[in-house]
């Protein structure tokens, strides 16, 4: 899938998914960075899905009973050796230490976890059945609940559905228990949010405010513009004791959206004390975003005049754990405006 087609990708498969879519300068914020810096020499929800081990055998051929993200109960391999993983957060299962033989390449393409998944075959965007039945796998993990696909992909292996638009201490959970993994990630979210925590300390002593609030923007090709709420950025953004949502974006997190499309002129309805513009792939797109920002609309925004705007790439912002270790180390640095 080309480049230029992921966002769009990206889109859909959310809204199969979830039924929708101050700034301090000098020594502080060097000591702000030096804070999360330390805590990450330190160290790089619990699932509502079951899963029960079947005795007998040896520890290759186990079985666990699973009930998955849509209620099927499938019987699964305790230790998978061939996993496909079909969904947007490809980079947990790095983090984990997993290498799937088959995966979504539209997932990692130009993402901070390409390099980890250069041994994986792609299996495509719809889902290409050859495909997974050439990779002979013995685990797919399928990051859609749509039913029709499901019933024809969990003929070629044991299939689960997986929310990927979950929370990362969900999904690590989960794929700790389906991997065999499950030491691996509680190790790692351990550390992840010791590494959280001191982000945030550093921004906070930094001078930027407890209520404070933050907004994500990104654009679609056709002047398209969309708030981002249960997705990306936004995830770690208003993480436990990060920033706040505005009341809009508030809104569309508790129906469990990930994302809300907006007019130019709702803007300053959405529009938080901290901007986030999240550079889209697509050339049209980029030149729209630069439109939309010498307009009078954008310029009018407190926070635009403020100078508390902050830009990243869509493919850096991702909610997967890689993404997630990376975020920590680059927010701080722009909302504290240090290197």
């Amino acid at each position: 899938m080309k480049k230029a087609g992921k966002w769009l990708t990206i889109l859909m498969a959310a809204a199969l998914t979830t039924g929708a879519l101050s700034a301090c300068g000098g020594q502080n914020n060097n000591n702000a960075t030096g804070q999360v810096e330390e805590a990450n020499k330190g160290g790089n929800e619990t699932s509502q899905e079951s899963a029960k081990p079947e005795s007998g055998g040896s520890s290759q051929d186990a079985t666990q009973s699973y009930e998955d993200w849509t209620g099927h109960t499938v019987e699964v391999p305790t230790q998978p050796q061939r996993v496909i993983f079909h969904g947007e957060t490809t980079g947990d299962l790095a983090a984990l230490g997993v290498s799937p033989v088959g995966i979504m390449l539209s997932s990692v393409e130009g993402t901070l976890s390409e390099k980890q998944f250069q041994d994986a075959q792609d299996v495509g965007f719809p889902f290409n059945v050859e495909k997974a039945v050439e990779l002979d796998p013995d685990l797919i993990i399928f990051g859609n609940s749509d039913e029709a696909q499901y019933g024809t992909i969990a003929k070629v292996a044991p299939t689960v559905t997986f929310d990927t638009f979950g929370s990362l201490d969900e999904r690590l959970t989960k794929l700790g228990q389906l991997l065999g993994k499950q030491e691996e990630a509680k190790q790692w979210l351990e550390a992840y949010h010791t590494q959280e925590a001191a982000m945030w300390k550093a921004i906070r002593d930094g001078g930027i405010g407890e209520d404070e609030t933050a907004t994500v923007f990104t654009m679609y090709p056709g002047n398209r513009l969309f708030a981002m709420a249960n997705t990306g950025l936004s995830q770690i953004l208003y993480s436990e004791g990060g920033l706040k949502p505005t009341p809009l974006v508030q809104e569309a997190l508790d129906a469990g959206q990930g994302f809300v499309e907006i007019s130019f002129e709702k803007l300053p309805e959405y529009a938080g004390d901290h901007l986030f513009l999240l550079t889209p792939v697509d050339g049209a797109a980029v030149n729209e975003l630069k439109e939309l920002e010498k307009g009078q609309v954008w310029s009018g925004l407190e926070a635009v005049q403020k100078g508390n705007v902050y830009t990243f790439g869509l493919l850096e912002a991702y909610s997967d754990a890689l993404s997630r270790e990376w975020l920590i180390q680059q927010l701080p640095k722009a909302l504290l405006k240090s290197e």
